[in-house]
């Protein structure tokens, strides 16, 4: 079939889908790896090579479906229970799943002798003797369970009419009703009474309809798996023939469900699952951008509506005021997406380093339906990456190691997030060796890092393994060794604005969590001036503001401590860390805030109020400056800069504290600043 004009876009939406597809396959293959004898996990890989194979022919993917084809005949062995769920199996599905990525990217190319080599490797499992077969066959769990997963034969009456945009998109109704006919018997019925005069014809249109009776030993959810790319443009109704087939409809439903549950790609009974659209990423952040412009807009007509002091033009701007709140709000919501294809494609990288490495791991997820923003989301991937693989090869030791240690043989990575207040905490945990303190401790002394009489406390030890090129790697391996990784997490979780944590116990293991922004586009703040300069403070680190008279600062000697509820807190003076000259106020105002390394104040003039801003980047000309993290637009069109606490206090620190002195809060004392 050739691929009408235009249906370009329609071949990439059928790509993006695909690839959800396959990353939903590949961790249903790893959790059929665990349980082989689980008859539903089958069904469900069977039906996601057969609506790729399906797909992929109707767009035009051709050796991607015929390649498809054969793998969707091995799982076929399985459910009918002639071939065994083995390791091999599932290594060489997972391997063939690689080549329909490439296939994917570009049909026409990819590894043809390589793809002659897995098909061979396929044809030799399915022809192997019986007998070494039936060890885990799931033949001899057909009753009861493979009474649900794989149904009797039923009648079906399913009515299919193509909308008009369906061949537009590149897709042809009849491959559909092909696909129909190769899951068992079809009756089939076309109906024309949509067929408009000849003069009126649309010939990029099929006004034809079908109404057909299947008669085959499959389920409501394999016979929706064939239209599961044109459901939205088309007319499709199924039911069941026999009126008795009410109680199994109830236990497909039931496995949907469950199916759902388990982290299944598609919810088909969902009300609106028929409404949501695809929309590319570079559409979605001009839209943002362009919201961000209009909150600019909106808070200069309130700027000018106050000075006005008009009551029409007051009623308008707080009119565009609450409209721009309302989609400032929605267009974050759009971008907010769950965690959890992220944490799913780890499972394969955990699967084959364990093969790599000899271990025996498996990786558990909480909190995958946590909802970050899609840019904190795309850039998390490395940082994970390089932590799971420091875990797999430093933390987890062989089994052998692990018996010896009076662990289990199994090792366990353990992925998490969840919300705290406007921040996201995602946590790798391992239950391994822990991070050795001594070898860390001698390996930063051999690099200079530290002295020998240094004094560091675990905190501080521990963020020695960020530095670049930091390892205690005896030998250099393919997957680390070579001290570069740690380094890289530390870099992109600054880009992100977040923070690392890092918590390890000897012989129990360690967990490093990042504490990221729900979002890097708007940000909750407090407006604050320093004469005629403006800064916004992040709302999600203060804590509370309070007044400083010119009393206090002369009682306190020249040390910069103000004394809050009994506990002297170091506070850094904004005037002179940006070194700005305006005249003192009679009070300053303190804001504390909770940073990585404690509770700190910073002094300015005035406090304006509270202020959701949208971030703007400063350019790449400044981007050696750490302690501002972006800025943004007032509505009387001055820029103010939006301050990061973390590393101010960060900078502040290095500037007075020579390596392993005591923390800030201590040196202050004796030198009562913190200006650079």
């Amino acid at each position: 079939m050739s691929t009408p004009a235009g249906a370009d876009q329609f071949r990439q939406a059928f790509r993006e889908e695909a690839n959800e597809i396959l990353l939903d396959l590949e961790a249903t293959l790893l959790e059929l790896n665990e349980r082989r004898d689980d008859v539903e996990l089958v069904g469900r890989a069977f039906r996601s090579l057969h609506t790729i194979k399906g797909s992929g022919a109707m767009f035009g993917f051709d050796d991607l479906a015929g390649f498809t084809h054969n793998l969707e005949n091995a799982f076929d062995e399985v459910r009918s229970g002639r071939l065994a769920v083995t390791a091999d199996l599932v290594d060489l599905t997972l391997t063939a799943l690689d080549h329909i990525r490439v296939l994917l990217e570009d049909s026409q190319q990819g590894d043809v002798a390589g793809r002659e080599r897995l098909l061979e490797r396929l044809r030799s499992m399915i022809a192997a003797p019986s007998e070494l077969l039936m060890e885990t066959s799931v033949a001899s769990l057909v009753e009861p369970a493979m009474a649900t997963a794989c149904p009797e034969t039923r009648a079906w009456k399913i009515h299919f009419a193509p909308g008009p945009e369906l061949m537009r998109r590149g897709s042809d109704p009849l491959q559909l009703v092909r696909e129909l006919a190769e899951m068992g018997e079809l009756e089939s019925t076309c109906s024309i009474a949509s067929l408009p005069p000849l003069p009126e014809l649309d010939p990029e249109r099929c006004y034809i309809a079908w109404d057909c009776m299947l008669r085959a030993p499959t389920s409501l959810d394999a016979i929706r798996d064939v239209f599961i790319f044109v459901e939205d443009c088309c007319e499709l109704s199924i039911e069941p023939h026999e009126k008795t087939a009410v109680e199994s409809d109830l236990t497909a439903l039931a496995l949907q469900v469950k199916r759902d549950k388990c982290g299944g790609r598609r919810h088909y009974d969902a009300p609106d699952s028929a409404s949501s659209i695809r929309v590319a990423a570079a559409k979605l952040d001009q839209f943002v951008n362009l919201v961000g412009e209009l909150v600019t807009v909106q808070a200069r007509l309130g700027e000018l509506a106050a000075r006005r002091d008009d009551p029409e033009i007051s009623a308008v701007a707080e009119e565009v005021d609450r409209l721009a709140s309302a989609l400032r709000e929605t267009s974050m919501n759009v971008r907010m997406m769950p965690i959890r294809s992220t944490f799913e494609k780890f499972r394969r990288l955990v699967h084959d380093l364990a093969g790599d490495l000899g271990k025996d791991v498996e990786l558990t997820i909480e909190g995958a339906d946590t909802e970050l923003d899609k840019t904190v989301i795309d850039q998390l991937s490395d940082p994970l990456m390089h932590l799971i693989r420091n875990s797999m090869d430093h933390g987890i030791g062989s089994p052998e190691d692990r018996i010896a240690s009076g662990k289990p043989a199994l090792g366990t990575i353990h992925l998490a997030a969840r919300y705290s207040g406007a921040r996201v905490l995602i946590s790798v945990s391992d239950d391994g060796r822990g991070i050795d303190a001594d070898a860390v401790r001698a390996r930063a002394v051999e690099r200079g890092l530290i002295d020998p009489d240094d004094q560091l406390n675990e905190s501080e030890l521990n963020a020695l393994i960020f530095q670049p090129g930091f390892s205690t790697s005896k030998q250099v391996t393919d997957v680390s060794g070579r001290g570069v990784g740690m380094d890289v997490v530390r870099r992109n979780i600054d880009k992100l604005r977040g923070s690392i944590d890092v918590a390890s116990q000897a012989g129990k293991g360690t967990t490093v969590t990042l504490r990221l922004p729900l979002t890097l586009a708007i940000i909750d703040g407090l407006l604050v001036t320093v004469g005629d300069a403006y800064f916004v403070l992040p709302l999600a680190t203060t804590l509370e503001c309070i007044e400083m008279s010119r009393n206090q600062i002369d009682s306190a000697h020249g040390q910069r401590l103000i004394s809050v509820r009994g506990d002297a807190v170091p506070y850094i003076r904004l005037r002179e860390h940006f070194n700005l000259t305006a005249p003192l106020p009679a009070f300053e105002q303190v804001m504390l805030v909770e940073t990585e390394d404690g509770r700190y104040g910073l002094v300015f003039d005035r406090v304006l109020g509270n202020c959701q801003t949208m971030i703007k980047s400063l350019g790449r000309v400044y981007r050696h400056v750490q302690t501002v993290s972006g800025a943004t637009i007032l509505g009387n069109g001055t820029v103010a800069l939006i301050l990061d606490p973390n590393r101010l206090v960060l900078e502040c620190i290095h500037a007075i504290r020579p390596r392993g002195h005591p923390p800030l809060s201590e040196k202050v004392l004796q030198e009562g600043n913190c200006r650079k």
